[in-house]
């Protein structure tokens, strides 16, 4: 097993967990990456997520990249995987939901901005923000958000 940075400088595919976060009213998060990031700065996004650790579920580490990068300790519901060809490289991507009631925490060095969009007001903003592009991807694929209308590459 090799680590995510070295997976990405072969092409090797890797794996990588994200949660969709919903309110008790059904409004999804959306988040902002701090400009001084190395990948995608200024891009925003609808994913809380990153790499699965060796010996780590994808659960695991959608839990534990919630808690790091939001500050929120809730239970993540599996809800598809496929390998996503990726801007960066191939990664197998586990997607997940979660519903978030207790504040938020959001680490600077991780999220610059975040806010609540029902998903009318997601689509909208997809079409004029810019999104990290796998995000994007995985938009068309969900089976609870899939394409009602088109989205931008």
């Amino acid at each position: 097993m090799v680590d995510r940075d070295e997976a990405i400088r072969e092409g090797r595919p890797h794996r990588v967990a994200t949660t969709v976060c919903r309110d008790p009213r059904g409004r999804v998060l959306v988040c902002r990456r701090p400009e001084q990031v190395s990948r995608f700065p200024g891009h925003h996004d609808w994913l809380i997520g990153g790499a699965v650790e060796v010996g780590e579920s994808y659960e695991e580490a959608a839990a534990r990249e919630l808690a790091e990068e939001l500050g929120v300790r809730v239970r993540v519901r599996f809800v598809f995987k496929f390998l996503c060809r990726g801007v960066i490289s191939p990664y197998w991507l586990g997607v997940h939901e979660a519903v978030v009631t207790e504040p938020l925490a959001p680490d600077p060095s991780e999220i610059a901005w975040h806010g609540w969009l029902g998903e009318a007001e997601l689509r909208e903003a997809m079409r004029k923000w810019l999104f990290v592009p796998d995000g994007l991807d995985v938009l068309r694929r969900h089976p609870g958000l899939g394409p009602r209308t088109a989205v931008a590459p």
